[in-house]
């Protein structure tokens, strides 16, 4: 058993996963004074899916300075959306600024957590056998990190190169080869561009049509930034402004549907703008209300696809064969390299870890008809168990570090309730996150999510598991303080 070298003790804290959600209530907890605590991550670095998402093109959706936390403002975003790399040396730059390096452990990946009532402790286990414990256990796993791959009839036979966007392949060169993308997500629009260029053919496989609007983005000017340097209030300035900018289309999302209908006229004239092949925008066009999944931004894949060398195919894939992948139309696509982009298992989340609660009771098993928690963060049966990023804390319209920061107050809450009257736990109570999740269900049924698409937002059997269906300034109100009255407290 191997507990906090300093103290022979158990951890106070056990936090999974070192991207964003990890590392920032690592600096809180730094920041209340809170040394006793581990990181565990199963990679070899830090990043969470900055790091793992590393394909060509790869960049954020929302604007730099609100995709930053608060407390650890940086002045000197090159562009307005930043691209990966610069937002991973951002994550390394915390852990260094905040002197996080010796709290985390890498390549130590959680197989199972389990809770002794008793003695009010999670013993975790690591693949590898070695086992920890630590009174509170926080889960900063994330939606976005295992890849979702498509179950492609034939697959075995296939004799190319294939491979998902977020395990992407450098050392492959894919000029002049015919490629096949799967998928026509968040991470495809990024990387289509950047590589449609070099190969011969790129056959794009869309099960629907994206809606995709201009990106706002360009470079920083040396001014600009050497000015939010000298007078920071400018940079939070800045901050606010795009915050409040995207909060109020929150309103097309949650409580006006037909504001959507107006921003559609937007991605019409994008999609007229930029491609002229009537054929090609004819299979560009959505067959369901915009907003309902994931909107997309980008500037430069719809000239890609206009180009001779892309071909959008719309027919689902029947057969994949050595060298080609055979469509439900009949047509055969001759095929080198596969790329999915197809995204992430969005909806377990903690799979594949084992977590086992009061009596037993395994989470897994607690979620068979779909994730839900209190406010995103509590789980009755899982006593001293914290979520971030849990279910619906995902959002459509605006920056998820601003869910984050609203997130680490409440669970420093529950910390400090835990020494203050000396529990040994704290559990949810079930009627409590039963009223809560009946409420927030019936708040997405008016959402546009809920508005007649599939969507990575639900899981299979259409419970919305992942989005918030709320403004992020309500969210933040509720979470302020956690209320005792909640909880069973066992002293």
């Amino acid at each position: 058993m191997h507990n906090n070298p300093r103290t022979g003790a158990p951890w106070r804290v056990l936090i999974i996963g070192s991207g964003f959600a990890g590392l920032g209530l690592a600096m809180q907890l730094r920041r209340a004074g809170e040394d006793d605590f581990l990181i565990l991550e199963k990679a070899a670095d830090v990043g969470g899916t900055w790091r793992d998402n590393h394909y060509p093109g790869a960049a954020c959706d929302v604007p730099s300075h609100l995709y930053s936390f608060s407390f650890e403002p940086k002045h000197d975003w090159s562009r307005k959306f930043a691209p990966q790399a610069e937002i991973h040396a951002y994550i390394r730059q915390c852990v260094d600024n905040h002197r996080l390096r010796p709290h985390i452990r890498l390549n130590a990946e959680v197989q199972g957590a389990e809770f002794d009532a008793e003695r009010g402790l999670w013993r975790v286990e690591l693949v590898g056998g070695e086992h920890l414990e630590a009174q509170a256990l926080v889960s900063a796993c994330g939606q976005l990190n295992r890849p979702a791959y498509p179950a492609l009839p034939g697959l075995e036979n296939f004799r190319g190169e294939a491979f998902h966007s977020a395990r992407w392949r450098h050392d492959l060169d894919l000029s002049g080869k015919r490629v096949a993308v799967i998928g026509t997500g968040a991470s495809a629009i990024q990387f289509v561009p950047q590589i449609q260029p070099k190969v011969a053919q790129l056959s794009l496989f869309q099960r629907s049509a994206a809606y995709v609007l201009a990106k706002p983005d360009r470079a920083y000017r040396a001014w600009e930034i050497a000015l939010m340097r000298r007078v920071p209030l400018l940079q939070r300035a800045d901050r606010l402004l795009k915050y409040l900018h995207h909060e109020v289309r929150a309103l097309a999302f949650i409580s006006m549907p037909w504001v959507m209908r107006l921003m559609r006229g937007s991605f019409t004239r994008h999609l007229a703008r930029q491609m002229p092949d009537a054929a090609k925008r004819a299979r560009l066009q959505p067959d369901y209300p915009m907003g309902c999944k994931r909107i997309l931004i980008s500037n430069d894949y719809l000239p890609a696809l206009a180009q001779a060398n892309v071909d959008i195919v719309d027919s689902a894939i029947s057969e994949v064969r050595e060298h080609s992948l055979v469509t439900a139309d009949g047509r055969e696509h001759p095929c080198d390299v596969l790329i999915y982009g197809t995204g992430f298992t969005a909806s377990d989340f903690l799979a594949p870890m084992r977590i086992r609660g009061l009596g037993g009771l395994e989470l897994n098993q607690a979620w068979k008809e779909g994730a839900e928690a209190y406010k995103g963060i509590s789980v009755s049966g899982f006593p001293n168990l914290f979520l971030l990023y849990g279910p619906n804390t995902n959002l459509g319209h605006s920056s998820i570090l601003y869910m984050l920061e609203s997130q680490y107050r409440y669970v420093l809450g529950c910390l400090r309730a835990l020494r203050e009257q000396q529990l040994r736990y704290l559990d949810l109570r079930m009627d409590v996150q039963r009223r809560y999740n009946q409420r927030l269900q019936h708040a997405t049924r008016r959402t546009i999510w809920a508005q007649g698409c599939n969507s990575w937002y639900q899981n299979a059997s259409g419970k919305h598991t992942n989005n918030w269906p709320g403004y992020t300034f309500t969210y933040r109100h509720l979470t302020r303080t956690p209320e005792l009255a909640d909880y069973d407290c066992v002293r």
